[in-house]
């Protein structure tokens, strides 16, 4: 009898802590940072691995544009996709350059997720997001993309042959 009582006052214990966490009263907030216009190439695939699908997509050049930055994105990078298909699922890392109108190369690794499926209610759903990381000259005017987080997300052009990105700064 003590057993099933100290049982259940664990479990009260444990109710009451859950119920008393204070949810944060300020939402981080969101700060648009520029929009990337990426030109691809041609996929290519190294098949299946001990991963999943292996596609790598070459980036072939592009523009960009903020608030504080434009340039042209540098061919020679690329995106490259891990499918799995059971899951509906796909991981990338675009690695690439960007070179600012005043000549500042700047370094991006952009790892990000890819999923369809179907939502709690049964809808078709699609998720894609990926959090840009930037590697800027430290001496730079553009050493503020080094100190802060980034996320971004994909907005369709009818007629671009790439894809259109849009990242916000995380305040």
């Amino acid at each position: 009898m003590k057993k099933i009582l100290s049982l259940v006052m664990m479990a009260f214990l444990a109710l009451s802590a859950y119920a008393q966490v204070n949810i944060p009263k300020e939402t981080p907030q969101l700060e648009f940072a520029l929009q990337l216009k990426v030109t691809l190439g041609e996929a290519y695939s190294a098949g299946e691995t001990q991963h999943g699908r292996r596609t790598i997509i070459p980036i072939t050049g592009g523009t960009f544009e903020g608030p504080l930055l434009k340039g042209t994105i540098i061919n020679g990078g690329a995106d490259y996709q891990l499918q799995n298909t059971a899951l509906n699922r796909t991981e990338l890392e675009a690695i690439y350059c960007i070179k600012t109108d005043d000549g500042v190369v700047i370094h991006i690794r952009n790892r990000g997720v890819i999923a369809s499926g179907t939502d709690a209610g049964g809808r078709p759903s699609f998720y894609f997001k990926a959090a840009p990381q930037f590697e800027a000259p430290a001496d730079s005017k553009y050493a503020w993309l080094n100190n802060a987080l980034f996320v971004c997300a994909p907005s369709f052009e009818e007629g671009f042959k790439g894809i259109v990105l849009n990242v916000w700064k995380i305040k």
